[in-house]
């Protein structure tokens, strides 16, 4: 996955989604780790714009904020389900995905997670 600041030319609206939706679990699960405080949702919000600035692209606001209320969810599902450990490791493959152009098969997984849920947002 190419880095959220770099969106290709040819990349979708719903690509750049999903690509958004997973820097933003990432970014949620890596300062959760970190500092044991979740993102609020319109900091999440605020992170996508900025995101999206770097790359001369806009989502509305409303539509920032669903998707950084999906990524809460996700994110805190996520850590639910793992020990600190795993956690940690998860929220460092996702991190790392985001500056490399490959996906680890935790982030793979995850980013397809990412994918049905944008998707199932669309389409209600």
């Amino acid at each position: 996955m190419p880095s959220t600041s770099e969106f290709p030319a040819t990349t979708t609206e719903r690509g750049v989604r999903i690509a958004l939706m997973f820097a933003l679990v990432a970014e949620r699960l890596s300062i959760f780790y970190a500092h044991d405080q979740w993102l609020r949702e319109a900091q999440g919000a605020t992170l996508a714009a900025e995101w999206l600035a770097r790359s001369k692209r806009q989502l509305p606001l409303t539509e920032r904020k669903r998707l950084s209320d999906l990524s809460d969810r996700l994110a805190r599902r996520i850590a639910a389900t793992l020990s600190r450990e795993a956690g940690l490791y998860t929220a460092h493959e996702m991190m790392e995905s985001l500056t490399t152009d490959t996906l680890s098969e935790p982030a793979q997984s995850l980013m397809l997670e990412c994918e049905r849920l944008v998707d199932e947002i669309v389409e209600t």
